[in-house]
């Protein structure tokens, strides 16, 4: 008896325990939300530093997707159109004497890294210095970087500066060779989302379109480097074909940068550029601290332009860590009957996804644009479904770099029939109707299903390209040979018509604001991000928990592919996506 007494008097204090730490935590949030409100201070004779602990986000979801601990020392998360704001701020701020780019590697897309650059060329005009650090750069950060006043590289580091490329696995043989089957339908040469399971090597087309469009996106970054590095373009193309730029001596004896030198010395040059004695300290501000300084939340005001983001693939339901359409269409319907929102610019960064989804974002944003301006800016992708949420718009902006079209469909479903053969495994289906069976993991698609398929493809592809020809006002001929499937640079579907103008996403506000006749206003984003509290309690959630650590595990490309298995909604539907992700 007194053993069990024991026992339960080590439960009740062990529960008591882990009671005070969770409140011990909330408190902690509380404290740590309450100061967050407290806008920093910044010192005169200030630094905005740009670093390594700041990732550029293109939506406010982005920074919903995991929650960890307050940390002096964890990364940031900064909206672009936050960074942009801020450079524009620094430009006129007395307290800001320059700027310093200190990052080896960038989570950041290609657009983004336009946007902020040619920021950057706008903040050098008001004679401020821009000056730029690196250790062992990536080719983004140089990107970035080399738009400085002086680049100072560290006498050990390098800079991986190679050029881009593009690599397409085929798994034809694997799935022959342990009985996989996969049953597919597209509609589109150029549609190569489905061609890993199709051919044991890329399609000349497939070939054709990527070398045009790496092609189209190195010449617009490569131009940009060169021509701020003062560098003959046939000499940079020699200079990147060598990879000089690993070689420390190499990238100066070739003007990559102006000077080796350690990361102390740096430091010690930026203060002698502000005329700082040895003893005084250094004020490096950084991009999310001087944001919070004097940005306020502009939700309630009059006038307003609000920003609605969409960012990643395209599914059918709800969630948050991509495009869901029903959060979207509730977002959607909140903007249009909102009076104080009088004009919305819709930012897609998104490869496509769900036909059915994007089917259903589409229409709700065609209600949208019955009582107000809608003005679309693209991201880094705005491909297949990314595309086709777009054709509501009164106007489309493309960045140079956005990976853009790709108008076509295919519809997917894998199934076991020969490997389950192989290995003793049958099953027998008892119907009602010739096709009430018609997808099978075990026993494969039924003809009638095969025939389901391509017709609802085909449809699905009719309806896409309707669409297209409405907003872009093209013949059904004219968007069918630019279509198939096809992906093209910001550049080239400015071309060809696919968007209207190519520019930034404060180009897309500046022309919502004269649709809407508005000479001043405020600009608000939605989604609107997730407080502590609610991204502590949405993580709670098993569904939640399970994801982020198979993400985790497997990576998110490679989460893509065990959703399409799992989740019930995408087997053997109809997809609008694309299959590149371009890196720098």
């Amino acid at each position: 008896m007194k053993k069990f007494f024991s026992n339960v008097l080590a439960n009740i204090v062990a529960i008591m325990i882990i009671a005070a730490i969770f409140f011990a935590f909330i408190l902690m949030m509380i404290v740590t939300s309450a100061l967050g409100d407290n806008k920093p201070y910044i010192k005169k004779n200030s630094v905005l530093t740009l670093d390594f602990k700041t990732n550029i986000i293109d939506s406010p979801s982005e920074d919903n997707q995991q929650f960890s601990f307050p940390s002096g020392e964890s990364e940031k998360n900064v909206l672009l159109y936050d960074m942009l704001e801020a450079i524009k701020k620094a430009k006129t701020d007395d307290k800001i004497k320059g700027i310093s780019i200190e990052t080896d590697g960038l989570k950041g897309g290609i657009s983004h890294l336009d946007d902020v650059r040619a920021a950057l060329e706008d903040f050098r005009k008001s004679g401020k210095f821009v000056y730029a650090y690196g250790n062992s750069v990536s080719q983004g950060a140089y990107y970035l970087g080399s738009v400085a006043d002086q680049y100072y590289l560290n006498p050990a580091g390098g800079i991986d500066l190679k050029g881009l490329s593009a690599e397409v696995a085929f798994f034809k043989n694997f799935t022959e060779k342990y009985g996989i089957g996969t049953e597919i339908i597209r509609h589109g040469k150029f549609k190569a989302a489905v061609e890993p399971y199709m051919r044991n090597e890329i399609s000349p087309e497939n070939k054709e379109q990527l070398s045009t469009l790496l092609n189209d996106i190195w010449k617009n970054t490569s131009s940009r480097i060169a021509t701020s590095r003062k560098i003959d373009s046939a000499q940079f193309r020699t200079v990147v074909d060598s990879l000089y730029g690993i070689i420390p001596e190499l990238s100066l004896q070739h003007k990559l940068v102006d000077k080796l030198m350690q990361k102390s010395e740096y430091d010690d040059l930026l203060k002698a550029k502000l005329h700082l004695a040895d003893d005084d300290k250094l004020n490096k501000v950084s991009f999310s601290k001087y944001i919070s300084s004097f940005k306020e939340d502009q939700t309630g005001k009059n006038n307003q332009i609000a920003v609605l983001y969409a960012s990643g693939t395209i599914y059918n339901g709800e969630g948050y860590d991509a495009i869901y359409a029903q959060n979207f269409i509730k977002n959607i319907k909140e903007l249009t009957e909102n009076d104080d929102i009088k004009a919305v610019v819709f930012r897609i960064n998104s490869p496509g996804g769900s036909a059915n989804a994007s089917d259903e974002i589409l229409f709700e944003l065609q209600q949208l644009k019955k009582k107000k301006p809608l003005i679309i800016s693209f991201g880094d992708y705005a491909a297949s479904g990314g595309y086709y949420i777009a054709m509501g718009a009164d106007k489309i902006y493309s960045e140079p770099n956005t990976i853009t079209g790709s108008i076509g469909v295919f519809g997917v479903f894998p199934y076991l029939k020969e490997l389950a053969a192989k290995n003793g495994i049958r099953a027998d289906a008892v119907t009602t109707n010739a096709n009430s069976n018609m997808f099978s993991m075990i026993n494969g698609v039924t003809p009638g299903g095969v025939s389901m398929m391509t017709k609802s493809v085909e449809q699905t592809y009719k309806r896409f390209v309707h669409f297209v020809t409405v907003n872009r006002k093209k013949s059904f001929d004219q968007i069918d040979e630019v279509g198939g499937g096809r992906v093209w640079s910001g550049t080239r579907a400015k071309q060809i018509g696919l968007v209207d103008e190519l520019g930034t996403l404060n180009d897309a506000i500046t022309y919502a604001a004269q649709k809407a006749n508005m000479s001043t206003y405020n600009v608000s984003s939605f989604p609107k991000k997730m407080s502590a509290f609610e991204q502590f309690f949405k993580g709670m959630d098993e569904d939640q928990i399970s994801t982020r650590i198979i993400k985790h595990k497997i990576g998110s490309e490679n989460y893509k592919i065990f959703e399409q298995l799992k989740n019930p909604d995408l087997k053997g539907g109809v997809m609008m996506e694309m299959p590149y992700e371009v890196k720098f």
